[in-house]
């Protein structure tokens, strides 16, 4: 799924400087940036596919700081031009950068701010949200990166929209992608923006990838927390609502646990993870129903009870805006993927419900210091990983926040007033 700007008239009046074409596509590249995220952009870009009905590019790839650069596997790289090349670029892609925890060189920034201010195009893929981020391209704005990192950039850049439901988001002239394969899902969106259907159709056939993917990143979201919250005493808290999610509560009641005001809870939770504790706990919800559709023969009904749903229908509800599919559909499609001889037995689950290996105690949240990240065993590999509701009051279809949208936020998103969805 995508998410495409529609209220943005002052973006789509930007026109670029004199200096700059539209046709000119730079890639910024940096030392060490993996490999496969900075060849999507050359590829796409760089590649003359004339014969297949794919318009042109001109691509110029530039080094944002002295080489050689050094890449995945120990190779080195020599970009052919500088940072003068973006001053041409009417698209100019960041397709990774190599710590999260380190800011990008002033000098790429600022070149990276004189494109923008000339009208080109900024396209993060992946980590290269955070080059984004750094510059203050973000600010305001709804964006996505990989869903592991998407809480530390919401953490470290309060101002940016962090979506970590989207394959990509498309803000008009700031334009950001999910990890890996994403980054090809949004340059087919330039291509298709640029040229139309046809172009990328044709572009999509020569690359042996589907056109347009559905479906967003959470199938893929884990349930685990950022190591950070280890030493904070909202661990203790998270660890509680694991060990009880087969039990009815809602955010209050966390907050009363941790003795503050359901603001200050809110307030906390989100610095500290980048999502709003309602959110993640929908999403727990739904990702401990997951594991007993997966694990156990209990019907729907017994496992939105397990689960502390109130009702099965609050289960299909969740299930479906955060998976796409009902409970009985999800339990079919996985035990069809099965090998044969393998099924699941009334004896893999625990007391109240819980799933093999998740435990009962703070172990199921200890991190490097003891008491963080939530450590469950992940799922199959391309299966989704959610959770769901908590207050009665949350278990009606028109009770969550973007009710309109078509999935309900998913465990670490930011969730923030302004973000538009689009096809």
């Amino acid at each position: 799924m995508s998410h495409d700007s529609t209220a943005a008239p002052e973006t789509a009046a930007r026109k670029l400087s004199g200096r700059r074409r539209k046709e000119i596509v730079a890639v910024l590249l940096f030392s060490g940036g993996p490999i496969f995220e900075s060849s999507i952009p050359l590829s796409v870009f760089g590649i003359d596919r004339q014969d297949a009905g794919v318009p042109r590019y001109r691509l110029l790839v530039a080094a944002g700081e002295d080489g050689p650069l050094r890449t995945t596997g120990g190779l080195e790289l020599t970009a052919p031009h500088g940072l003068e090349a973006i001053s041409r670029a009417g698209t100019v892609v960041v397709p990774a950068w190599r710590s999260i925890t380190s800011p990008p060189p002033e000098e790429a920034l600022d070149a990276l701010r004189r494109a923008h201010e000339e009208g080109a195009r900024i396209v993060g893929l992946c980590t290269g949200a955070f080059v984004l981020a750094a510059a203050g391209l973000l600010d305001g704005r709804p964006a996505t990166t990989h869903w592991m990192y998407a809480p530390t950039l919401a953490k470290r850049y309060p101002s940016v929209h962090v979506d970590p439901r989207e394959l990509f988001v498309d803000d008009g002239d700031v334009l950001t992608s999910a990890g890996t394969a994403a980054g090809i899902d949004l340059c087919l969106h330039i291509v298709r923006t640029d040229h139309g259907n046809e172009a990328a159709g044709a572009l999509a056939r020569r690359l042996v990838v589907p056109p347009r993917r559905s479906g967003g990143q959470e199938r893929y979201l884990d349930r685990s927390l950022p190591e950070e919250i280890g030493a904070d005493p909202l661990a203790e808290v998270v660890a509680w609502a694991l060990e009880h999610l087969h039990e009815q509560f809602d955010v209050e009641t966390l907050a009363a646990r941790a003795y503050m005001s359901r603001r200050t809870f809110d307030r906390r939770f989100r610095s500290l993870t980048g999502s709003a504790p309602l959110q993640w706990l929908i999403t727990q919800r739904v990702l401990q129903a997951q594991r007993l559709l997966e694990t156990s023969d209990y019907s729907v009904d017994e496992v939105a009870g397990r689960c502390g749903f109130r009702s099965p229908v609050a289960l299909r509800g969740h299930f479906r805006r955060q998976l796409g599919s009902s409970p009985a559909a999800y339990r079919a499609a996985y035990r069809a993927r099965r090998p044969q001889g393998e099924r699941p037995g009334d004896g893999e689950t625990g007391p109240a419900g819980q799933v093999p290996g998740q435990g009962t105690g703070p172990a199921n949240v200890a991190g490097p210091t003891g008491a963080g990240a939530a450590a469950a065993p992940a799922g199959p590999v391309g299966v989704p990983q959610p959770s769901g509701p908590a207050p009665s009051s949350l278990h009606t279809e028109g009770s969550l926040p973007h009710q309109a949208a078509r999935r309900a936020p998913a465990a670490l998103s930011a969730s923030l007033p302004g973000q538009r969805g689009g096809a």
